[in-house]
């Protein structure tokens, strides 16, 4: 077994890992960046190793000084975690040729299904179904044209190095793509280093269903059932559930199987998904459900399928890495009841769902169902990595309570100042759709804007607020009596007096008034109250925070409407107005390459632009006004 783990990860999944490595007696050393410094990650595990500057590809990404870590501290074994270089073949070999134990899959397996086009053609050999569409090396701009127009619109361009949502385009009609293509290809290439790409048939119904495999060195191959993860933002996974809604025994049984054959293709060790697209036009059933890829790694979702069967698959695989076979056998695997994950991010909805970056002065997590992070109150979510708070579990009997625990769980969490997708998370799962089972990938696009949560609290919130005040503010003279009823102190006593108790707080610099003596018993309402007298009031898993005090005077400022500013650091690649254009609402004005994803910014509405201050190739700053569109007269 190994004694000494080097973890090559950060953030929440290096936490997951060290717990497990820690129960089963094995040291950990972490590694960390100059914004990770006093990582929970680093702070947790027993050892810490530097490895550079902040931007992953000074640090996280360079596999040679990952090694040198683990050949300086000892550390027998490697586990990559998701992401980074978890899926990078030639780490992986270099990991095994410095004599270090590789926790994942062997190298050839992981470059038999990097490249979704070979992976297809393999998947095919194997008997295992694949969505229509084109792999072909000839990759002129030309030939997909043509084949996009065979195999009929809409077609999904995807990159055939991919993953995460980036580098895929959906192509509605023959005339958008080109423009498609280009911006697919240009994503891919700053992504991944590779702008090659394929051709899928847009699937009309798609649900997302993919299987958790487990291979071992003996030849040996197990699944642990399926997830579904159809519930997506612009392709990027936001619920995931286990197991599928609607899967029928003759389906799954099928399905899991074809996932097994395709691990047993590439010889497959240690955890993997095979995901899968299924039209669910007609309901799940296996002659619709097709092969898309194989992540051969651990999954961000894996603790679903934990929660279902009772295992650790992080155990599994330290385990299997040091030379074991699998735990247990398939027909020793069962599903137990039903779990739930929801991704917290430090993210704004109102604005796209920009990341939201910063200190985290308050953070309060439900304590009574699973939580995976990889930051505490006081910690920074820092600009350079993705923007996950935590993960959000629950495990219940059936799918209708792990819905109930997980909005129950939202509504009794709260992140401050940060702006969080938590508000969102409530809405979706909340969904009358979700709550039916009624699930494609395209349901949150369809919703719009009707899943953001509102940006000023409702009165409802406000006489929470002010019930919570009077609750716990010193100089109340009043008092609750256990029932929770508001029993007035003499304090200004008057025959007659009125029973509302009007509290004026101060919310997002606004003052609001509530009601004390109302009590709030409708669901999706909690508040709390710090030390510093800030109250934070959750309402359908939006927190609003109110103040006791007013503003300081000191005041914001803010753009004028017309100014097109920078929602965050990044580069700009595309400048598609020039200084006395007339552009109308809507319209696209530069693109804005951040955090390795394009975002497109618009014109706020018809007017001509007075102002270019930002050309191609710039790089920006947060808030830089990079534009002014003065507004048409009339």
């Amino acid at each position: 077994m190994i004694t000494k783990l080097l973890i090559a990860n950060r953030g929440e999944i290096a936490c997951r890992i060290i717990r497990t490595a820690r129960a089963m007696g094995i040291a950990t050393v972490a590694v960390y960046s100059d914004a990770d410094a006093r990582a929970l990650h680093v702070r947790q595990a027993d050892e810490a190793v530097h490895i550079g500057p902040s931007p992953a590809a000074e640090s996280y990404l360079v596999g040679e000084k990952i090694i040198t870590a683990a050949q300086q501290t000892g550390a027998e074994a490697i586990h990559p975690g998701y992401g980074f270089l978890s899926e990078n073949a030639d780490f992986a070999q270099a990991v095994i040729d410095a004599g270090l134990i590789w926790v994942g899959p062997k190298p050839q397996s992981i470059r038999a299904m990097g490249l979704k086009d070979a992976a297809k053609k393999l998947m095919r050999a194997a008997g295992v179904p694949v969505t229509p569409g084109y792999e072909g090396e000839d990759q002129s701009a030309e030939r997909l044209k043509a084949e996009a127009d065979a195999i009929g619109y809409p077609v999904l361009i995807k990159a055939v190095a991919g993953g995460g949502g980036k580098g895929m385009r959906k192509v509605d009609a023959a005339g958008d793509f080109e423009a498609a293509l280009e911006s697919c290809r240009r994503e891919a290439k700053a992504s991944f280093g590779n702008d090659e790409v394929l051709l899928e048939k847009w699937i009309t119904s798609p649900r997302h269903i993919e299987v958790q495999v487990f291979g071992d060195s003996h030849g040996n191959v197990v699944h642990l059932f399926e997830r579904d993860c159809s519930l997506q933002r612009r392709h990027q996974k936001v619920i995931e559930e286990a197991p599928a809604p609607g899967m029928d025994e003759a389906t799954r049984a099928e399905i899991c199987a074809a996932a097994v054959r395709a691990a047993q293709a590439v010889d497959y060790e240690g955890a993997g998904t095979i995901e899968f697209i299924a039209d669910a036009s007609e309901g799940l059933r296996a002659t619709h459900i097709f092969f898309m890829e194989m992540n051969t790694r651990l999954q961000v979702e894996h603790p679903v399928t934990e929660e279902i069967t009772g295992v650790d698959l992080v155990e599994w695989q330290l385990r299997v890495a040091s030379g074991e076979p699998v735990p247990l056998k398939q027909e020793e695997l069962s599903i137990n009841g039903h779990a739930i994950e929801a991704r917290l991010y430090a993210e704004d909805p109102a604005k796209g769902f920009l990341p939201s970056p910063g200190l985290i002065n308050d953070l309060e997590l439900e304590h009574r169902i699973r939580i995976e992070t990889g930051v505490e109150e006081g910690d920074i979510v820092s600009s350079h990595y993705d923007p996950m708070i935590a993960k959000m579990v629950v495990h219940a009997a059936d799918r209708d309570s792990a819905i109930e625990a997980i909005l129950d769980a939202l509504n009794n969490s709260y992140v401050s100042p940060l702006k969080t997708n938590q508000g969102f998370l409530f809405e979706c799962l909340d969904l009358e759709e979700f709550r039916a089972a009624e699930l494609d990938t395209g349901l949150i696009e369809r919703k719009g804007t009707t899943l953001l949560p509102a940006e000023r609290s409702s009165q409802s919130a406000n006489n929470a607020a002010a019930r919570r005040f009077r609750r716990d503010h010193l100089d109340w003279s009043g008092s609750y009596t256990p029932e929770g009823q508001l029993r007035a102190g003499l304090f200004g006593f008057r025959l007659n007096r009125p029973r509302q108790e009007d509290v004026t707080l101060f919310e997002g610099g606004h003052a609001v008034t509530g009601d004390s003596s109302k009590h709030e018993a409708a669901f999706g309402i909690c508040a709390s109250m710090t030390p510093d007298e800030t109250i934070f009031v959750t309402e359908r898993g939006q927190t609003y925070s109110f103040s006791v005090r007013g503003p300081d005077g000191s005041g914001h400022h803010s753009a004028h409407d017309g100014d097109i500013v920078a929602p965050m650091p990044g580069k700009v690649i595309a400048v598609d107005v020039a200084e006395g254009d007339v552009v109308i609402a809507g319209q696209r004005l530069m693109v804005l390459e951040a955090m390795k994803m394009e975002h497109a910014l618009t014109a706020p509405f018809d007017g001509t632009v007075t102002e270019l201050a930002a050309s191609a190739g710039a790089q920006v700053q947060v808030e830089a006004v990079l534009a002014v569109v003065e507004p048409a007269e009339g």
